[in-house]
């Protein structure tokens, strides 16, 4: 356990960085976060495999880059990813 990264999370008010990424097995997440460019985004996504059309599921367990997390778009219906260390808010969808 990092207490940094732990206190990090904490200050913002969302999971760690794992917990986030096991959460988002398990439900649909709306995560806002900065772009690199510094604008705002806020994205509605998840990684149910079950939410993802088949042909774009992943076929290997390859590990994202630390600090990145990548995520099924369900709007723009696509892969995409965000650095961990900008998101500002996670929220659990309810359907």
């Amino acid at each position: 356990m990092n207490l940094v990264k732990e206190t990090v999370a904490q200050m913002k008010g969302i999971p760690e960085e794992k917990d986030l990424v096991e959460a988002l097995k398990k439900a649909i997440f709306e995560i806002t976060f900065n772009k690199l460019d510094g604008e705002e985004r806020i994205m509605t996504c998840t990684k149910i495999t079950d939410m993802i059309p088949e042909e774009s599921r992943p076929k290997t367990d390859k590990k994202a880059k630390e600090g990145t997390v990548t995520v099924w778009d369900i709007n723009a219906k696509g892969w995409r990813s965000f650095r961990y260390d900008r998101v500002t808010k996670a929220v659990p969808c309810i359907f």
